[in-house]
């Protein structure tokens, strides 16, 4: 499996995905940098943001560390999966915070209308547009999914999925893509999100 050359940076923000995202690429055979240095992030040729956890606590981490400043400054892709995802996007409810405000929306919980929250196990994806991010998935995939809060369908989204109701799955805009899902647990889907991530041009779009 034949990936675009350059060098990967996993920001390490104490997700506690971190370590089985640096697994999932080592099975596609490649080598991933889990760091916290901005110098370190910039000098990367790709970015993965993982997250789990709250997103109050989690950008507190990212502006502690100056990451909050860096990373929309970042023109090669990146990619932020599950919380990582949702901290690309406008804010979250949850802790009422801003977060980084490269995609357009807001995470909402879930409603308690008769679904157990979180939303936890294999859901269906919904492909919506093109992208290279997609390539060779398609509609009725299954990938697993674990959190309580969700994006709805906006402009940016490239998938989405239904829990009692429709939700970003897949999103991206100009260079930052976003996975609600883990595809570091989401077998076959997963390892081909993954590669398509990893074959993006290091420029971005």
């Amino acid at each position: 499996m034949s990936f675009a050359s350059g060098t990967v940076a996993l920001i390490d923000n104490g997700g506690a995905n971190v370590a089985s995202v640096v697994h999932a690429l080592e099975r596609l055979g490649v080598q991933a940098e889990r760091t916290a240095s901005p110098e370190r992030i910039a000098a990367a040729d790709r970015v993965i943001l993982p997250g789990v956890g709250a997103a109050a606590d989690a950008m507190a981490r990212l502006q502690a560390s100056g990451l909050d400043r860096l990373i929309p400054t970042l023109r090669q892709p990146l990619l932020g999966i599950c919380l990582g995802m949702q901290l690309l996007f406008s804010s979250s409810a949850e802790g009422d915070v801003d977060c980084l405000q490269l995609l357009h929306g807001r995470a909402q919980r879930f409603p308690t209308g008769g679904l157990p929250v979180p939303h936890m196990g294999w859901n269906e994806l919904r492909l919506l547009k093109p992208s290279p991010l997609l390539a060779g998935l398609k509609d009725g995939d299954y990938a697993y999914f674990v959190h309580s809060y969700a994006l709805p369908i906006t402009a940016d989204t490239l998938a989405s999925a239904d829990y009692g109701g429709e939700f970003t799955a897949i999103a991206a805009r100009d260079n930052f893509y976003g996975a609600q899902f883990h595809p570091e647990r989401s077998a076959r889907v997963g390892s081909i999100l993954i590669a398509n991530f990893l074959r993006l041009p290091a420029g971005g779009h």
